[in-house]
């Protein structure tokens, strides 16, 4: 694909480690980027991701609609709410568990990621799920 502008259309979706739905936007794999990704997530009602972390790679996220809480830091100790509007920067290698605390609105967010291949530098940790955080 080179040096070239590609349309990717909404078309699919895909189920990732981190057990949440992504629609497959810019990728390696879709448009021939060699240094981001971008995708739409989507964390449904009372859903959550597994606790993970991305091996050498930054995240940026944009709240496209929703609510969501995320547990970040080394043992999930860290806590911030996200509304639609705000920015979220992950540094790499940093843990974090997003979560969708309400019951019946989804939270969308666009994701950027430094990782070309998305789903490469995932990976899942063995810490335990802190839960909802309270307000």
């Amino acid at each position: 694909m080179g040096m070239d502008c590609v349309l990717i259309s909404r078309s699919g979706t895909y189920q990732g480690k981190q057990g949440l739905q992504y629609f497959n936007g810019v990728s390696a794999e879709t448009a021939g980027a060699q240094a981001l990704c971008m995708h739409l997530v989507t964390i449904p009602p009372g859903g959550r991701a597994r606790p993970h972390m991305h091996e050498n790679h930054e995240s940026a996220v944009y709240v496209v609609s929703g609510e969501a809480g995320m547990w970040y830091g080394e043992g999930l100790r860290r806590h911030m709410w996200m509304s639609a509007g705000d920015f979220a920067h992950i540094s790499a290698n940093v843990p974090h568990l997003p979560y969708n605390a309400s019951e019946t609105l989804p939270c969308v967010g666009l994701i950027a990621r430094t990782d070309p291949n998305e789903q490469e530098s995932v990976t899942l940790l063995d810490i335990a799920d802190p839960g909802i955080a309270p307000r």
